[in-house]
């Protein structure tokens, strides 16, 4: 088998050839590595911020000895994955995209990390994101954009644009990334990938560098539906490190996919999100929605319109709510615990090193948001700002309610837009905030939701993301949506999306 037939399949039937012994895990990382050398330096895709190839071979190692050794293997070991640069890892540095954090090595690993490791999965390094997970494009990273494999020229989406571009540039068949207000989603949806937000508490977000903390959660991101569920189980469950953790079973998931696989959605109830289309999408984006939607009735599915007349308000109580939790979270990098320390000759005094290492070290996007949050918090304008903001939030999560009586899933197209170029909207920051318009909503009612890949637009010939929210804690029913829209779309393009990409090599 060449190199290139390891790097394009996918997690799922790596690991099927690592357990029998066809090849080796040490094998299937070496080929991903080369691949990342071959793709990501410039003017390449950029997708990794550090690539860790000593540590992915010695746990490639690690999975072949034991595998000799006739001890049980899990369903992904073995599997190379990208690790979204804002979870710790304590041999590897964990920046959050931002100088503040250049060179940092963290103490210990996230839960996910450690479940990751324990599973035998191999993790190829650290990916690139917007500063502190703060973006729609990963061109707020203090080291430079990602580039989307599709077209180098646009943007992979963010703020996980290093994790999605990494599937679709096929460094890697497995990533994760964390979502905030859209942050797996977009970037799944632009890059013809797979990326899932579980519901709030679902996965631990012990080890995970605070963004907004009521709205964050890690999640799994994939070239295939399989890929993301059997991924999904595996960083899923109740974390006693972390106190927003839910002690609850997890949705079993990999099932869900496989019952999807077989097509079939008889007695299932969509509801096409009436609020969530119109004015400001791309032609060909509601092309492609129009089209997934039909064939989700095809398949047996009960498709009704549903009214969320609050989803109107989410973006702006989002851009109040999650700013304020950055003004709190991000006091903490002070130039006096850990990480970048400037101005510190011993004529300043603290505050005024603050100051300066706060000034060099914070991009401005991040800046824009602990401004805007501290001015909602600030005395005289809580009420008025965040205390609304939270108001409306209740509002989003009783439509959720209302909706999720008379259906069991919701759709939307996953962005309004297909991806724009690279610079078109950087310094624009309320055209870019408009990208995140469908998958806020999930965010601040802390509902499961995906995005899947249903299709190229007529304009562009780009990714079009098919959106799927689900009640909390009914993340496999996203799954099983998934797949089955997965299974007929394959059949129809005869492969899967990512097939149709150009090759990176052509377009350099």
């Amino acid at each position: 088998m060449t190199d290139q037939g390891l790097v394009r399949r996918s997690a799922e039937e790596l690991a099927a050839s690592i357990a029998s012994g066809e090849v080796s895990a040490v094998e299937v990382t070496q080929a991903h590595l080369e691949r990342i050398a071959a793709v990501d330096a410039e003017p390449g895709v950029h997708a990794f911020l550090h690539v860790d190839q000593d540590g992915a071979l010695s746990a490639a190692a690690a999975v072949d000895a034991k595998r000799a050794a006739g001890e049980p293997l899990g369903p992904l070991a073995g599997v190379p994955l990208a690790l979204k640069d804002v979870i710790t890892t304590a041999d590897m540095p964990t920046t959050a995209g931002s100088r503040i954090l250049e060179g940092w090595q963290p103490p210990y690993d996230a839960t996910v990390t450690a479940k990751l490791r324990d599973a035998g999965i191999v993790i190829l390094g650290k990916t690139n994101l917007d500063e502190f997970a703060m973006g729609s494009s990963t061109e707020n990273s203090a080291f430079g954009p990602t580039r989307n494999p599709w077209d180098l020229n646009r943007i992979p989406g963010g703020s996980g644009g290093g994790s999605a571009a990494s599937l679709a540039a096929f460094e890697a068949p497995l990533a994760i990334g964390t979502d905030t207000g859209g942050s797996i989603r977009q970037p799944a949806a632009v890059t013809g990938t797979v990326g899932v937000k579980p519901t709030y508490g679902g996965v631990s977000r012990y080890g995970l560098i605070a963004c907004a903390s009521s709205l964050d959660q890690a999640g799994p991101c994939a070239r295939t539906v399989m890929d993301a569920a059997l991924l999904h189980s595996v960083i899923a469950g109740h974390d006693p490190l972390d106190s927003t953790s839910i002690d609850e079973a997890v949705p079993d998931v990999v099932a869900a996919a496989r019952q999807g696989a077989h097509g079939d959605l008889a007695g299932l109830r969509v509801g096409v999100v009436k609020e969530l289309g119109g004015d400001g999408y791309q032609a060909g984006v509601e092309a492609r929605f129009a089209e997934a939607v039909e064939l989700l009735g095809k398949l047996g599915a009960e498709v009704v319109e549903v009214s969320c007349p609050n989803f109107t308000y989410a973006l702006p109580a989002y851009y109040l709510i999650m700013p304020s939790e950055v003004s709190s979270n991000l006091a903490r990098f002070d130039a006096m615990r850990f990480g970048l320390r400037v101005g510190d000759d011993g004529s300043r005094g603290a505050e005024e090193v603050m100051n300066i290492t706060r000034g060099v070290g914070f991009g401005a996007e991040a800046k824009r948001r602990i401004i805007l949050g501290t001015y909602a918090l600030s005395s005289g304008y809580y009420d008025a700002y965040y205390g609304q903001a939270q108001k409306v939030r209740t509002l989003v999560s009783r439509d959720f309610e209302a909706a999720f009586a008379k259906v069991d899933v919701l759709v939307s197209p996953t962005t309004p837009t297909t991806a724009f170029p690279i610079g078109e909207k950087v310094d624009d920051p309320l055209a870019m905030y408009t990208n995140d318009l469908c998958t806020i909503p999930s965010n601040l009612a802390g509902n499961a939701s995906a995005s899947f890949p249903c299709g190229l637009a007529d304009e562009d010939g780009l990714p079009v993301g098919l959106h799927v929210m689900a009640p909390v804690l009914g993340d496999h029913r996203l799954y099983r949506v998934g797949a089955a829209l997965e299974q007929a779309l394959v059949s129809e393009w005869g492969g899967y999306l990512l097939n149709k990409a150009p090759e990176l090599e052509e377009r350099r």
